[in-house]
């Protein structure tokens, strides 16, 4: 999700959540997950961590009220002001790809691929995704998403070039899951998080995804195989619905 905020910034982010854990080979791991529930990024992260048994302690961060771009959190958390950011102690760690990849090492999950070909392919898809796949969804939803909740006009051609690319992605995604459970293997890995991810704001961006049959068929099989897939679509749903409800916003 985009960072969409009102004009008056709140002075600091309201960081509060409750206290948990990663205990890995006796040693207990206190690490906090920074984000917004109604951002498609977090919910790779908070998905990932459940299927891998990860407890980490929910920080909010309210994208809608700025909380991102005050320069305390720039400053300290990530300089371009967007979210996921993990904190594992001292060290911190931004971009949902990488914190997913962090976490699956420090249990040595499945994840990320069983088989030196898996676990490249793995890669392959989770660097596609953000290239080839999610700039342009993102672009797609800043025109009608986000222009609708500040109140500004969209940008047709710009939704028209976003469509484009997104077809285009979509046939290779759609041809590439032809009887196909999972995007790499025989099993879930952090690949199909990242290519699902698009689908948190399916309707609400109006992505062309339902003209992909096997694609659609692959993602349901994720929300009906996958129960924390289905939890944290429930978290994003209800984050975004009660929001745009709240500032008078009907898509």
């Amino acid at each position: 999700m985009a960072q969409y905020y009102s004009k008056k910034e709140c002075e600091r982010p309201a960081f509060d959540g409750p206290v948990q854990g990663l205990e890995h080979k006796g040693t207990v791991v206190m690490m906090k997950l920074y984000g917004d529930p109604g951002s498609g990024s977090l919910r790779r992260v908070t998905t990932a961590a459940k299927i891998m048994g990860i407890e980490l302690e929910r920080v909010n961060v309210d994208l809608f009220k700025g909380e991102s771009q005050t320069n305390q959190f720039r400053s300290r958390f990530n300089p371009h002001g967007l979210t996921p950011v993990l904190e594992d102690g001292e060290f911190l760690l931004y971009e949902a790809a990488a914190i997913n990849l962090y976490l699956a090492n420090k249990v040595d999950s499945p994840l990320v691929g069983t088989t030196e070909r898996d676990r490249f392919q793995v890669l392959q898809w989770m660097f596609w995704s953000g290239e080839q796949w999610r700039t342009f969804t993102t672009t797609m939803f800043d025109e009608r998403v986000g222009k609708a909740v500040m109140d500004l006009a969209k940008d047709e051609s710009l939704i028209a070039f976003a469509e484009r690319k997104i077809r285009a992605a979509a046939k290779v995604l759609d041809e590439h899951l032809e009887g196909r459970r999972f995007m790499v293997g025989n099993a879930l890995t952090l690949a199909d998080l990242d290519v699902a991810a698009p689908f948190s704001q399916v309707d609400r961006a109006k992505f062309p995804f339902w003209d992909y049959p096997n694609f659609v068929a692959w993602h349901d099989n994720l929300l009906q195989s996958f129960p924390a897939w289905a939890e944290t679509k429930a978290e994003v749903d209800n984050r975004m619905d009660t929001f745009l409800a709240s500032v008078g916003v009907k898509l």
